[in-house]
This record gives structure tokens, C-alpha cells and sequence, in this order.
């Protein structure tokens, strides 16, 4: 029996894991190695990384400095969740079952990225997600939008606060209406309604462009994605009877991080409008905080 389960082993979950090894909780995160993080091949936002870090680097790192205060790690994915009494049980992919009387949710976001060649390398270094996180690497560059539908004609109008340079590119979204065509072309953005074979790498890999599928290449110095449809990894909410929003994002007390649900937190992505690496560290610790003052209230008592 754990005293904390942490469902997550990206971000939030390892800043929670490495708060509550430090209180010398008995601990154990369940990772099914598959985040967002998994894929970014650098953050460039982050303090003290000025020349960026792989969401590789920061997940390793973070697992070894939690491990050093105790905290267990086990590689599984966990495919349901329910309570008996004051326990929660988990089922793993694996067929083990897990218990605690407290858990973190930190099961993240998972981009919808269509299985185009070349691009998962790109992610981070050439080819970017994120504006607020990565807007800049674009400053004054070509770019190219690879998107689905309004997603990335809204995103290409968010881009022009760093770029005018911008080609958009409709891989496999619905034609836009007359009134978003109007504006891009307002604002010198080219539109392109063609499925993407490819995309084009120099050496590194570095992004340099794309391969439309009627043959046609298309050169650039970046590229953002933005396909739209997102997946909220909240299914394990839902069947603990934990809140969730419509856009199946999980709302939380602002100073605890516990859900409406007694003794579930949650923290990272999955939560309210916090897709950045900085907040999901923050988060993972603030939920870290309560669930510490939990354990030891009901040790008081």
C-alpha cells in the first residue's frame, strides 16, 4: 500500500515525485512512457537551459533525482481505476494491480500528429508545437504552418506577432470558409489545401521543408504543427467521478490542485489552460504540498 500514487511520469508527475520523496513518502509512479514529453527534443522557455533541453533529458534526469529520495518507478500504463472503501485500485496494462489511499493524476495531453515522415524528429528543434514556448525560434524566419483546418489558420494568425513569412499548408482538415481564406490572404499568409507526403530534412535532422503529396516541394526555414483535436488523457478521471470540463480538461482547487473528488489531485496538462513545461513543474509541486499535509493531518488524527 502507497501512500501516493502518481498516474504519470512526465513533468508534473516526476516535480510531484521528487517533492514528496523529499518528505519520505512512500511513493510510487506509474508510467506508461508515452507523453508529450517523450517526443520534444528541446525546451527552449525553461530557466537555466538557455540552449534548450530534450524532454528526454528532463524526464531522465527528474526519474534518477526521485529515485535518489525512495520514490518507485514502474513502466505500465494504467487502463482502469476504481475505489473500494478508502483505496484506490488501479489495473494495469500489464495485469498487476496497484494501491493507495491518494492519487496523482498527471496522464497529460497527447498531440494529434498524423504519421508524416521525418516530422516526429523535427519536434523542438526545427519544427515547433508551442507558440508561447517557442514563437520566438521563429523571429523573421519562412515558415510552414502543417495543420488541419481552422487549428492551423489560427495558428498562422497567432505566428504573425514573430513572422510574415507564413505558408500555411491544410494536410487533412476541412476547407476553410470564405471569411478565414479572406483573412489570411489579408495578411500575405499563402494557403495550400494538399496532403503532405513528406517532410523535407537537412542534415541534424533540421526541418527545410515538405513534399506535398501531388509531388510538389515547398521550402522553409521552420515549421509549426497544428492539427487540432488534441487528446485530454482524463479517461481514468471520469471513472473515479472526477470533474471534467466539456474540452475534458479537469478543473482543481487553485491552491490545493485536489479535484472535487476527496484525496485525487491532478496536475500538468491535464488540467485548466497550464500546457507549459514551467506551470506543469509548478503544479506537480503545489499538489505535491497538499498531499503531504493529507498524510500527515491523517497521521495526527
Amino acid at each position: 500500500m502507497y501512500e501516493c500514487i502518481i498516474i504519470g511520469g512526465g513533468i508534473a508527475g516526476l516535480q510531484a515525485a521528487i517533492q514528496l520523496g523529499r518528505y519520505h513518502h512512500r511513493v510510487l509512479v506509474i508510467d506508461a512512457n508515452n507523453g508529450r514529453s517523450t517526443l520534444c527534443r528541446a525546451y527552449h522557455n525553461l530557466l537555466g537551459w538557455p540552449d534548450g533541453v530534450s524532454g528526454e533529458t528532463l524526464r531522465a534526469l527528474g526519474r534518477k533525482q526521485a529515485e535518489r529520495f525512495g520514490v518507485h518507478f514502474v513502466d505500465d500504463e494504467v487502463t482502469a481505476a476504481e475505489k473500494k472503501g478508502e483505496r484506490f485500485v488501479l489495473f494495469g496494462q500489464s495485469g498487476k494491480t496497484y494501491e493507495s489511499k491518494r492519487l496523482l493524476l498527471a496522464t497529460g495531453v497527447k498531440d494529434r500528429i498524423p504519421p508524416i515522415p521525418n516530422l516526429i524528429p523535427c519536434l523542438g528543434t526545427s519544427v515547433y508545437v508551442c507558440p508561447d514556448c517557442d514563437g520566438y525560434e521563429v523571429t523573421n524566419k519562412k515558415v510552414i504552418i502543417l495543420g488541419a483546418g481552422v487549428a492551423g489558420a489560427s495558428m498562422a494568425m497567432t505566428l504573425l506577432y514573430w513572422t510574415k513569412d507564413i505558408i500555411y499548408v491544410n494536410h487533412d482538415g476541412e476547407e476553410l470558409s470564405e471569411k478565414w481564406r479572406k483573412q489570411l490572404s489579408e495578411q500575405g499568409i499563402r494557403y495550400i489545401r494538399d496532403p503532405i507526403e513528406s517532410v523535407l530534412v537537412e542534415e541534424g535532422p533540421m526541418f527545410c521543408g515538405i513534399r506535398l503529396q501531388n509531388g510538389t516541394e515547398i521550402f522553409g526555414e521552420r515549421g509549426f504543427i497544428a492539427f487540432g483535436h488534441n487528446k485530454v488523457n482524463t479517461e481514468l478521471a471520469k471513472q473515479l467521478g472526477v470533474e471534467r470540463l466539456e474540452n475534458k480538461h479537469i478543473p482543481t482547487n487553485p491552491r490545493t490542485k485536489q479535484t472535487n473528488v476527496a484525496n485525487i489531485w491532478a496536475a500538468g496538462d491535464i488540467g485548466v489552460h497550464s500546457e507549459q513545461v514551467t506551470i506543469a513543474m509548478g503544479e506537480g509541486a503545489q499538489a505535491a504540498i497538499w498531499i503531504h499535509k493529507s498524510i500527515v493531518n491523517e497521521q495526527g488524527n
